[in-house]
């Protein structure tokens, strides 16, 4: 891959079309403009056939220029370097900087390419290209042109799997202005490749990357849930906030069935949907309602009127939350 630089500092990646492609396309471009031709001299043959050999001789040229020569400079300019056989075989021609080719381009090559293709039957083309770093022949070079490919097989993406219903909305109150670029990729990266990895070494992963993104956020690490799990529900958050902000609140997340919209402060679970990897449901991990402090809690009716409240009892201590971070799974 050739990396330019333009003007704006940005990096430009460009595929150099090495020679067996280009020579497939000049194949191609040389059998239809060689057709064209051949027609185009019956048809003149016929139309001269009263003039003298000089004047016949004449036309013969004119068309032979302006069949091999002008029309590929024509088809060049007008296509921004895409001639038929380069549009099958997938090239272009493009400058040296990654833009548009001109005619001045356009005529420099078809000039050399009288020598390097027709003259020599493709010989100094192609040990030109061969010697080149960048597959280019003298034409090209002269031209300051390149010719690259446009149709290069993307990688496919791989879409990350979705949370466990019962962890939807669960840490819509997290922090995640803190995490870098650089984790979330990692993570990503991890949830879509990890059926594909060694049970341990996905674990141990898991458990190194959900320390990372705790780390980031500040929030301790939740309890009773595992690492590929606590990642799956991190990132889905984070995708509702962006589709919260691009196409405002209530927007649902594409990927999650039966989580409409679980976006910041709407819960998405939805009743009655089974836990994922059997795990209890949420309430088991959540407690018991209890009344904030300071708000006694509603006195029962008896007979239609209100109790008496009872006397609040004291609040339990709240032992301290372990550090230990995620443990790998068994």
């Amino acid at each position: 891959m050739s990396d330019l630089v333009t003007g704006d500092a940005v990096v430009l990646g460009l595929r150099p079309a090495r020679l067996p492609s280009r020579a497939l396309a000049i194949l191609l471009d040389l059998l239809v403009y060689f057709t064209g031709y051949l027609l185009i001299s019956i048809g003149l043959t016929l139309a001269t056939a009263s003039l003298d050999p000089a004047a016949q001789a004449a036309v013969s040229v004119a068309s032979f220029l302006l069949v091999l020569v002008g029309i590929p400079i024509a088809v060049e300019t007008l296509s921004h370097g895409r001639s038929l056989g380069k549009l099958a075989c997938g090239l272009r021609v493009v400058r040296d900087d990654g833009g548009p080719i001109r005619f001045r381009h356009a005529l420099v090559r078809g000039a050399m390419g009288v020598v390097e293709l027709l003259a020599t039957f493709g010989a100094i083309a192609c040990i030109a290209s061969l010697v080149s770093a960048r597959g280019r022949r003298l034409g090209d070079v002269f031209a300051g042109a390149l010719v690259v490919r446009e149709r290069v097989p993307g990688a496919r993406v791989m879409p990350v799997p979705p949370p466990p219903p019962w962890l939807a909305g669960r840490f819509s109150g997290l922090d995640l202005s803190a995490v870098p670029d650089g984790l979330w990729l990692a993570i990503r990266q991890y949830l879509t490749r990890m059926n594909q990895l060694d049970p341990q070494v996905g674990a141990a992963m898991a458990v190194r990357l959900a320390d990372d993104l705790v780390a980031r956020t500040g929030a301790p690490p939740p309890v009773g849930v595992p690492a590929p799990a606590f990642l799956m529900a991190v990132v889905h958050e984070r995708q509702s906030r962006d589709a919260a902000r691009a196409f405002g609140a209530g927007h649902a997340v594409p990927g999650v069935p039966g989580v409409p919209g679980a976006v910041a402060g709407l819960p998405g679970a939805s009743a009655g949907m089974p836990p994922a990897w059997g795990h209890p449901a949420p309430g088991a991990y959540a407690p018991a309602a209890v009344p904030p402090s300071g708000q006694p809690a509603p006195a029962p009716l008896v007979g239609g009127t209100p109790a008496a409240p009872a006397p609040a009892a004291p609040a339990a201590p709240v032992p301290p939350r372990p550090a230990t971070g995620f443990a790998p799974p068994a």
